[in-house]
């Protein structure tokens, strides 16, 4: 079977970045963002697969101006279905 990867997104307040359950919620947030964007795309989610990067304003070298609040939260999961060996979670963008 075909598999990808795909991204998902969430944006936070950087003052609560050590607030963990703050952060788990965000974790949530970009979990179900990137469901949404396998589910539109026609592939399943590989279950267990999802792996969380945060970036804050704060501590990163990654420009984040333009990122509402500042704070992101990334999911990155792992698909599969047809057409899902084309996907690639890359850059910014889901290619």
């Amino acid at each position: 079977m075909e598999t990808g990867t795909l991204f998902g997104w969430a944006f936070g307040d950087p003052a609560r970045e050590n607030d963990g359950s703050y952060i788990s919620n965000l974790e949530k947030e970009a979990f179900e963002n990137a469901s949404q964007t396998a589910k539109a795309r026609g592939v399943t989610v590989v279950a267990g697969s999802e792996v969380f990067t945060s970036l804050s304003a704060n501590d990163s070298l990654v420009e984040l101006d333009h990122a509402p609040g500042k704070l992101v939260v990334r999911c990155t999961i792992h698909v599969e279905g047809p057409g899902a060996g084309k996907l690639h979670a890359e850059g910014p963008m889901n290619g």
